[in-house]
């Protein structure tokens, strides 16, 4: 693990780096999650070095005093920005809240940091919370765990081991600070903003996400000019964990084609 400091905080990351020639890759965790949820990429490395990072209160990165919303995702953009400056990373890779930080990169953060090209997955334009889900984060989170990790949510048909350390994590986290993820996506819509877009970016959905459904996706790619679209069979909204191998293939392809 290593560390980079910016705005009066270190922010952790971890760097994969076994000789690859392909541009350095940066991957952004969702909601409630950490670095340690991209551990599959990692088998990248001989290709193209990989970069995750704990976003600010997450893992192993000091913490924010920001209310949910835009102030949450504009220190999560910092974090992001101080790690990819500090490691060299040109492509970035965001997964659900981590999707939504990126995005706020593009639209909101232009000119002072350029990704060449962007992957957006479980993502969306806008990233809105069942109500019923918001109410469980504040007042009964073991049962928002639960719903999070039931059928074709965060996971498809996945190993036992996987979802009960998936569960693990977020209990790690915490619920002041899942909850905070949780409201910030909820508020989050750029819906009318992606023609702004002209960097390259794949959308990879999961087959069965009920979360962020392929129509998300779709919508991404249909609004954003230099975009793809890739599904990822018999996996839901962390295909990147449930289908690694399949998810790997898709962003090493295109990293290589548009990079």
């Amino acid at each position: 693990m290593e560390t980079v400091s910016h705005h009066g905080r270190t922010t952790a990351y971890e760097v994969s780096d076994r000789g690859g020639d392909g541009p350095t890759i940066c991957c952004i965790h969702g909601s409630g999650g950490s670095r340690h949820v991209w551990k599959s990429q990692h088998r990248l490395a001989d290709r193209t070095p990989v970069v995750a990072l704990d976003l600010s209160g997450h893992g192993d990165s000091d913490d924010i005093d920001a209310s949910p919303g835009y102030a949450t995702l504009s220190a999560y953009a910092d974090d992001v920005i101080a790690v990819a400056e500090a490691t060299d990373a040109t492509v970035l890779v965001g997964n659900s809240l981590g999707g939504a930080v990126v995005l706020h990169i593009l639209l909101e953060r232009a000119g002072e940091f350029d990704p060449d090209a962007v992957v957006l997955t479980g993502a969306g334009a806008r990233l809105g919370v069942l109500e019923d889900l918001l109410q469980w984060l504040e007042h009964d989170f073991e049962r928002a765990v639960e719903f999070l990790h039931g059928d074709d949510r965060f996971f498809h048909d996945p190993e036992p081991e996987l979802r009960e350390r998936s569960m693990e994590r977020f209990h790690e986290c915490g619920q002041a600070v899942t909850n905070r993820d949780f409201q910030t996506c909820h508020t989050f819509d750029v819906r009318d903003r992606l023609d702004e877009i002209d960097v390259p970016t794949l959308a990879v959905y999961g087959e069965y996400d009920q979360l962020t459904p392929p129509w998300f996706h779709e919508f991404l790619a249909d609004e954003i000019g230099d975009s793809y679209l890739v599904g990822i069979e018999d996996a839901a909204h962390l295909a990147m964990l449930e289908r690694p191998a399949a998810f790997n293939d898709a962003v090493l392809e295109f990293v290589e084609e548009r990079t």
